[in-house]
């Protein structure tokens, strides 16, 4: 059991693991400015009992991106480049 905690990526996968047991919101995008903040509101519920970094909440929250909304992320993403930087 100690070799397979140490195996590489392991402990991105027990941090996602350890999300989903909280049973995050979905967001599947659309126009709705009330919805989209009460599920940021949500996941920052989570993330901070979690004690999640920045990229930490980025990979979770996007993780749970649904639809429209993660079809917004791919794209989005193909545009910034290191450190989240847009690349002109």
């Amino acid at each position: 059991i100690v070799a397979r905690d140490n195996q590489p990526g392991r402990d991105g996968e027990m941090r996602l693991e350890r999300f989903m047991k909280q049973k995050p919101p979905t967001f599947t995008g659309g126009y709705n400015p009330d919805g989209a903040y009460k599920w940021l509101e949500e996941l920052e519920i989570i993330f901070e009992a979690m004690e999640c970094s920045e990229e930490g909440k980025t990979a979770l929250g996007t993780y749970v991106l649904r639809e429209e909304a993660n079809v917004w992320w791919k794209n989005a993403k193909m545009r910034l480049g290191p450190g989240g930087m847009a690349i002109p």
